[in-house]
């Protein structure tokens, strides 16, 4: 149904790390985030989306691999059955238990729409998230989920900066590459974060608590939205770090 899907160029892939080669001319990212952009949390019946206004230059990404400034439209979660697998990339075949994606596309295309045609349209930062100790900031986005518990249900979810959810550490491998869902367009320039986040079991279990179905269907939990590594094909990943 999806031809993009079957392109040379999709995501999400597996990082063999002896293979990426450093390259000197990737430069620091940076985001400065508007808390005030954030809007709204939506169960889109495969993950949870925190949506932002994007209609000007609020909350940008700027630096990395990227040519110019990028606005953030929204982010969302993939996660699996149990905490041994549910990220989409996997690192020299390591899944983590969940991975972040902040979706910001190039306000240099007018539309977000018309930045989904072009290669460098959509930048996604990609962090993993491994089991350990509770993290605070996590909390007020999982609190906000029993408001969406069913497919199609949305919230108000306001002044919130998704930076507090970034590793210190800001080293990142880049690669280009697709959407992870249909129809797979091949847009987006991937920056993902070497350091994984640390959260709680029983936070990534709440996660499961979604419903893929609507509120009048039988309910069906949500528990596993990622899709499979890709393959590389001829791509160049590259890392900002030795």
């Amino acid at each position: 149904m999806y031809p993009n899907a079957k392109g040379d160029n999709q995501s999400p892939i597996e990082l063999h790390t002896k293979d990426i080669r450093y390259d000197p001319s990737l430069l620091p990212w940076s985001a400065g985030y508007d808390s005030g952009s954030a809007k709204t949390i939506l169960n889109t019946g495969k993950t949870f989306r925190v949506v932002f206004d994007d209609t000007y230059d609020r909350s940008m990404l700027r630096g990395g691999p990227l040519p110019g400034p990028y606005r953030l439209r929204q982010f969302h979660l993939h996660w699996g059955s149990s905490d041994d697998h549910g990220s989409e990339h996997s690192v020299d075949g390591v899944k983590y238990a969940a991975e972040l994606h902040l979706v910001h596309w190039n306000p240099q295309y007018n539309t977000f729409k018309e930045s989904l045609k072009r290669r460098d349209g959509v930048a996604v930062i990609g962090i993993f998230l491994k089991i350990g100790r509770e993290k605070g900031e996590f909390q007020l986005l999982l609190d906000a989920l029993d408001k969406i518990k069913t497919k199609g249900k949305e919230a108000p979810f306001t002044h919130f900066d998704p930076s507090c959810l970034f590793p210190a550490c800001r080293d990142y491998w880049t690669y280009q590459g697709s959407f992870t869902t249909p129809p797979c367009d091949e847009c987006i320039v991937w920056l993902l974060l070497k350091d994984p986040i640390t959260v709680s079991s029983d936070q990534v279990a709440k996660l499961r608590t979604l419903l893929s179905s609507a509120e009048n269907e039988p309910p069906v939990p949500l528990v596993r939205n990622w899709r499979p590594t890709q393959p590389l094909n001829c791509r160049m990943l590259r890392a900002s770090f030795k």
